[in-house]
């Protein structure tokens, strides 16, 4: 085989592979990635920080006491001592079953990607390949003209494999988010103790639901790069073969790029969608 097709092969290899890993990535709870083992690492993170925001949770409702109730006389009113009760009842609830609760959102928002893949008929990433006759234009090429075609493919390859581990990166940053989130979770979910505090607790609640959505984002910017891959780039046939490949790969690169930025934008598209 040719080494120009070799290398665009396997290349397209390469973003096929990482293509289904992220499909992988998108369809996979946090509790089963890379067999659990970080998981049981943040679930020990998770206790060890909730001892810290049940103190905090004291001092958090001691400080919305302190100025949300203008008099120790106003606090004896029966709707605002019930009023600052249920709130500390509530936010101690938070912390304690704020884990089950960020799991449940996690859930749903999975759901909802899981349902974008149905609804598009979409188990996985179609895979890029090779048009027979770019091969065919390839492998008539004698040596003097091989020489562009080489570094057409060459520069073509570095792109593509450069694409593919920064598209996967973007996913995999937002499963170490996650962890992240669930983490130290008990610390500003305590702050829902005290009024004045409380918008701590919203904000890290409405960043956790970013994250959790940004996989149905990332879902619908594959299925839409799917499609687009299923119809490869239209070639002139009769034109010289350093010609098309460098439109087949350019047409290509394109596409990735498209895709790849949609990848990296998803953090800040759903959290314009959020008020973030």
């Amino acid at each position: 085989m040719d080494w120009t097709t070799e290398n665009l092969e396997n290349s397209l290899g390469i973003w096929n592979q990482k293509m289904a890993e992220v499909f992988q990535l998108l369809t996979q709870s946090p509790e089963t990635f890379k067999g659990g083992g970080i998981w049981k690492a943040i679930l020990d993170i998770h206790g060890a920080v909730q001892a810290v925001g049940l103190g905090l949770l004291v001092l958090f409702f001691v400080i919305g006491v302190m100025k949300t109730v203008g008099s120790f006389a106003q606090l004896k009113r029966p709707e605002t001592a019930v009023k600052v009760l249920i709130r500390f009842v509530l936010a101690k609830a938070a912390v304690t079953h704020g884990l089950e609760l960020m799991t449940a959102l996690f859930s749903v928002a999975q759901g909802l990607a899981a349902r974008i893949m149905t609804a598009a008929g979409f188990a996985g990433a179609d895979e890029s390949v090779l048009p027979e006759g770019i091969k065919d234009a390839v492998g008539s090429t004698g040596f003097l003209h091989s020489i562009p075609l080489w570094a057409v493919s060459l520069i073509g390859c570095l792109l593509i494999t450069l694409l593919s581990f920064t598209m996967i990166m973007s996913v995999y940053g937002r499963f170490f988010r996650l962890y992240l989130y669930t983490a130290i979770a008990p610390v500003p979910l305590a702050s829902f103790a005290g009024e004045p505090t409380s918008s701590m607790g919203k904000a890290f609640v409405k960043s956790y639901a970013a994250v959790c959505l940004e996989g149905a984002v990332v879902v619908l910017a594959c299925i839409i790069f799917s499609l687009f891959a299923s119809a490869p780039p239209v070639v002139d046939p009769n034109a010289a073969a350093v010609t098309q490949v460098w439109a087949y790969v350019g047409e290509l690169i394109f596409n990735m790029l498209v895709l790849v930025g949609a990848v990296k934008m998803a953090d800040r598209l759903v959290r314009e969608m959020l008020g973030l």
